[in-house]
């Protein structure tokens, strides 16, 4: 009878979860080259200025990213990408409404075990292991081919991208 369930209505993540681990790995993705501006994350996930300052309002005192002001200033990620969850970016951003009535103590047993072994398997994800797949590298390498890039997904144009020295230096601070 489940088996043919849209597992996208099983169990629902907000809106602001999506956008929250979006822009969380737009940063990994680009961390090896600096902090990456606010408006870059907002063309290129499609999210208005003001709500990914809101996400990265939640993100912060979680350690997951941090901000650097002025010239050349940006966002970037507090903590390694193996150390971030996506389990962690989620219950930052969610607004869960606690103390769920079920109409049974059987009932309540059978779903908070089913939430506690969702909640563990969203823990078990890391950011770098969304980032390092292939598909992502070989995205960010046709990026930064050759001086300014397009964004595939936004049409932003920069010209970020990584000098040698750029990205050994970044792997070393780390």
């Amino acid at each position: 009878m489940y088996a043919s369930a849209d597992p996208h209505t099983l169990v629902q993540v907000t809106a602001r979860g999506r956008y929250a681990v979006g822009a969380v790995l737009h940063i990994a993705l680009h961390d090896e080259i600096g902090p990456v501006p606010l408006a870059e994350i907002s063309v290129c996930q499609n999210i208005s200025t003001s709500y990914v300052d809101q996400i990265f309002a939640d993100l912060r005192p979680y350690g997951i990213i941090e901000g650097l002001p002025g010239p050349g200033g940006g966002y970037r990620m507090a903590r390694p990408a193996g150390e971030v969850s996506v389990g962690e970016i989620l219950a930052a951003v969610e607004r869960r409404e606690v103390g769920t009535n079920y109409r049974s103590a059987l009932e309540g047993a059978v779903w908070n075990r089913l939430m506690a072994d969702i909640a563990d398997f969203m823990e078990s994800i890391t950011v770098a292991d969304l980032v390092d797949r292939p598909a992502a590298r070989e995205w960010l390498a046709r990026q930064y081919q050759s001086g300014p890039w397009r964004c595939e997904v936004c049409g932003v144009l920069t010209d970020r991208g990584p000098e040698p020295t750029q990205v050994a230096r970044a792997r070393r601070a780390r």
